[in-house]
């Protein structure tokens, strides 16, 4: 491992260990806490989609399948790196906040942090004034493995990375076949897709029953 990086590591470790108990607490807490802050997110962005229309409700739903689309990303390349885990590999380091996973859970990529950038991503893409809330949810969810000490500053860039790609990429494929599988479900005599699905949008309310007549009248006058 780079002598940057671990020396990175050092330093934001040993700050850690400078911070009050119930900001270490915190941190510790956030670092799971965050990925159940993004499944509630998840619900509430699909509950708004389902009266909007068929191509928004496609993103909101796309936006967990991205995520989960990038933690086996995340997975399929960690089980071909083996990177040891920085709290038992980099020396001098001052112990890990919580326990140090246990080896063989290896730590390229972050998991967190591709879960987190992933979600964050989608759910901006579904609800954009969202992201003003998610993105900084996902970046201090990266820095908050750090600051445990379980993973290297590398490790949650990647995830990041990784995550936010991944997102974009199958929201980007995959937007308009969702939008037309919405259409049929809202269609279906099937109920529980139609409930799944919702409503949709409200249809705009047409031109009353006398304006093709005043239409007609006023064109004849003008003739």
């Amino acid at each position: 491992m780079g002598t940057i990086d671990s020396d990175l590591y050092r330093g934001i470790t040993d700050f850690a260990h400078d911070t009050p108990s119930w900001f270490q607490h915190l941190m510790e807490v956030w670092t799971e806490l965050g990925l159940l802050t993004f499944a509630v997110l998840f619900v509430v962005a699909w509950a708004r989609a389902r009266r909007g229309d068929p191509r928004s409700f496609a993103v909101a739903v796309l936006a967990p399948l991205g995520t989960a689309v990038a933690y086996v990303c995340s997975e399929l390349i960690k089980s071909g790196i083996d990177e040891e885990r920085p709290c038992r590999a980099v020396a001098g380091a001052l112990p890990s906040l919580v326990s140090c996973p246990v080896y063989g859970d290896w730590s390229f990529p972050s998991n967190h942090a591709t879960i987190a950038a992933a979600a964050a991503v989608g759910l901006a893409l579904a609800w954009p004034r969202i992201g003003l809330l998610t993105v900084p949810m996902a970046l201090l969810m990266a820095f908050s493995r750090v600051f445990v000490g379980v993973h290297y500053p590398h490790d949650v860039a990647a995830g990041l990375l990784l995550g936010t790609l991944v997102a974009l990429l199958l929201i980007r494929l995959v937007t308009r076949p969702g939008a037309r599988v919405t259409e049929a479900m809202r269609g279906s005599g099937n109920g529980l897709a139609r409930w799944f699905a919702g409503p949709g949008a409200p249809a705009r309310p047409g031109p009353g029953p006398g304006y093709a007549k005043r239409s007609s009248r006023v064109g004849a006058h003008r003739r």
